[in-house]
């Protein structure tokens, strides 16, 4: 009698452990971020998604870098993002602003988890279709800085959380990160950049100067930059739009061409 031979897709599947080690370091950033916020402590929660943001950039490229990509890593880092960049955030502009605002304030939160958990969804089933170069509608990390952001510069520099205005402030932000995760407005992907690619020496002083330039006051830096890049996609998607037109007008101006 020959031997058996189980079928190779029934047996067990591994699980690389590099890129999952940085996406599980991720996850617990966030849940860190959940609980310091509990404790009233706010500057350290923001803190846990800004590293939660790191660590999630990393297990990515990392995964590609050593070819380790599976389709079990694929949904970890979804679930992570969505605690990391969905609930974590939400959680903690509620507990430092938004629970004085009553029902507004956490129907503000779950408008932004909701936009979360429907960037994800999106994300995840077009992802073969879309420009890589752009993602569609403002990426969950982002979001969650420009939220975590404004926690950090506001507990940084004392600012007033009972004062009404900040509170209104806080309120929009939050409506604003979770509306535009959901928008059509392209955001630039930084995926056309290669690690392994060799580039000139002035690039690498570039980096260490952004890397001072960040050092000098990371809460004013950090909010500042993700507010720049959350707005980009609106200038980007006017500059489609425009250009759209001005092609559709040149084709009417166009003179026919002799067939003859």
């Amino acid at each position: 009698m020959a031997p058996f031979k189980p079928d190779p897709e029934l047996r067990r599947r591994g699980i690389y452990l590099l890129p999952n080690a940085f996406t599980t370091a991720a996850l617990f950033a966030g849940f860190y971020a959940v609980v310091q916020a509990m404790n009233d402590q706010f500057e350290a929660a923001a803190i846990a998604i800004f590293v939660a943001m790191v660590l999630d950039g990393m297990d990515g490229r990392v995964a590609r870098l050593t070819n380790t990509q599976s389709a079990f890593g694929e949904q970890y880092d979804s679930l992570s993002d969505m605690i990391s960049f969905g609930v974590a955030p939400a959680l903690v502009m509620y507990e430092w602003a938004l629970k004085d605002l009553g029902r507004w304030g956490w129907l503000a939160a779950f408008i932004y988890v909701a936009g979360a958990a429907l960037r994800l969804a999106r994300f995840n089933t077009n992802i073969a279709i879309v420009d890589k170069r752009f993602f569609q509608g403002l990426p969950s990390p982002a979001a969650a800085a420009l939220v975590a952001g404004f926690v950090w510069l506001s507990v940084d520099n004392k600012f007033p959380v009972q004062s009404d205005l900040l509170v209104w402030i806080a309120f929009g932000l939050t409506i604003y990160a979770g509306t535009v995760m959901v928008s059509n407005a392209p955001f630039y992907s930084g995926k056309s950049f290669a690690l392994g690619r060799s580039v000139p020496f002035w690039a690498l002083l570039i980096v260490v100067v952004v890397f001072v330039f960040i050092s000098s006051d990371p809460p004013v830096v950090l909010f500042g930059l993700f507010v720049v890049y959350g707005i980009s996609g609106w200038f980007l998607l006017a500059w489609r739009w425009q250009r759209a037109r001005q092609l559709q007008h040149e084709r009417r101006v166009a003179p026919p061409t002799d067939s003859e």
